[in-house]
């Protein structure tokens, strides 16, 4: 689960003037929203102990990195000391700093979303293998329409890199909504024929290509590497099929569950062991 704190503010020439400023922060900047995190937490902890916490500390931007990371890590031990003081010290917190002046929230929701899917490891290794055999610098597995990336390769992800990315996917949704629809606005903005180059002024090729309907594929390509594109577009296809035979394994593994339970629910037993269905 999510938590949205807030942040007061004190008058002055600027709306957005935060209450903390730089060498000087208050308690009260964030006490409440501890006080409230804490109540939330354990109430949710009494009905499932397995359930994922994140919290989102937001509106980051009025602070310098170096005061960014002093108050994620006092919220941090504080958050964890209330925690230990009722003798909850299993809970496990995780802090992301966000900001709407860029993509901060769509990385902290990437980070979230990832840990909700199982086949993570397989897709991160899909991707090592096919950005080393493509000469590929970084690759993303975007989700098109939220931006939230479901998977990358294990090199590190940098802030400016995801962004451009994201401004990508954008003009190419936005291109493809004015030239690629029909007259009459019949068909869809993104396709399995939707792919897109742009080319950067440091020697560096963006390169977009479908992947599933919901899937996009956003590749990092030195000028030098994408000379040699049969190659990629080769182990890109091979790359695609494997994406689809994992999901489709996840499709029937939900599927088969599903007439599992739809067949527990229908037959039950009676005293004497008999199967009896009922209506």
């Amino acid at each position: 689960m999510s938590w949205w704190g807030s942040r007061t503010t004190r008058p002055g020439p600027s709306p957005r003037t935060p209450s903390w400023t730089a060498g000087r922060k208050t308690e009260d900047d964030y006490m409440e929203a501890l006080a409230r995190l804490h109540l939330t937490v354990t109430r949710a902890y009494k009905v499932n102990t397995d359930i994922n916490f994140e919290v989102f500390i937001h509106k980051v931007d009025g602070l310098s990195d170096d005061h960014k990371i002093e108050t994620q890590r006092d919220i941090h031990q504080r958050a964890n000391d209330d925690l230990a003081d009722a003798g909850l010290e299993k809970i496990h917190l995780s802090f992301y700093l966000t900001s709407i002046y860029d993509h901060s929230i769509f990385e902290a929701f990437s980070k979230v979303v990832q840990k909700l899917i199982p086949q993570l490891p397989t897709l991160e290794n899909l991707l090592n293998i096919f950005i080393s055999n493509s000469g590929i610098e970084k690759a993303f597995l975007f989700d098109v329409v939220s931006k939230i990336y479901i998977a990358t390769d294990s090199t590190p992800v940098d802030m400016q890199t995801y962004e451009l990315c994201c401004d990508m996917i954008d003009v190419v949704i936005d291109i493809s909504c004015i030239y690629g629809l029909k007259e009459d606005g019949a068909g869809t903005p993104y396709d399995k024929e939707s792919t897109a180059i742009i080319k950067l002024n440091n020697t560096t090729v963006l390169y977009l290509k479908e992947v599933t309907k919901f899937l996009a594929l956003v590749c990092f390509v030195r000028e030098e590497s994408f000379e040699r594109k049969g190659l990629i577009d080769y182990n890109f296809h091979c790359f695609r099929k494997a994406i689809h035979e994992v999901f489709e394994v996840r499709m029937k593994v939900v599927k088969s569950r599903k007439v599992q339970s739809r067949l527990q629910k229908k037959t039950a037993a009676t005293p004497n062991g008999t199967p009896r269905v009922l209506l």
